[in-house]
């Protein structure tokens, strides 16, 4: 198993992710603050192939995509995985973010593409960021709540979409 990066090479990639955007590289708190998100973090490394996250599983592990390709998979109703999207690490993508604040199982599976290195930050250790550091709690939330938000309004005009679909299908018919 590899070693995560020295905390001058991770620093960059953590503030192009969206969760951590708020935080300045040149402020000495925000800095600190980082400083001790890193010292939590670990390295996981998959094989091209291998499941990342279960849809259906439980699971307590946020991830940063570092290297690599995944691919996001969901289930229909009638259990046929549909691919949603293809993801790089050069897209500063985040997947698992609700683990850090929930128990809920995984609503997605994540399949790595390409021989991935993901750095992982475990809801435990969230938590004892957040308690000692409330700043980082503060701004992290922030964004997920803001995150949560927009996946809910995209929901809405979805539904409301196919509601008006299959009225005029009905209508029509």
């Amino acid at each position: 198993m590899q070693k995560l990066a020295s905390f001058e090479e991770v620093l960059p990639k953590l503030l192009n992710i969206e969760l951590f955007s708020d935080f300045n590289k040149n402020s000495e708190r925000d800095r600190k603050i980082m400083q001790l998100v890193y010292e939590n973090l670990r390295l996981k490394e998959f094989s091209a192939g291998d499941i990342i996250i279960k849809e259906g599983s439980k699971g307590d592990l946020f991830y940063i995509l570092y290297s690599g390709s995944v691919q996001v998979l969901q289930s229909t109703f009638e259990g046929d995985q549909i691919a949603l999207a293809n993801l790089n690490s050069s897209m500063n993508v985040f997947f698992g973010e609700s683990a850090l604040i929930s128990d809920d199982v995984r609503t997605a599976t994540i399949a790595a593409t390409t021989a991935c290195r993901t750095i992982t930050l475990s809801k435990k250790a969230f938590t004892a960021i957040c308690e000692e550091e409330p700043l980082f709690g503060y701004r992290v939330l922030l964004h997920l709540s803001q995150r949560m938000l927009s996946t809910i309004r995209s929901g809405n005009v979805d539904k409301a979409t196919l509601y008006e679909a299959l009225y005029n299908e009905i209508a029509n018919a």
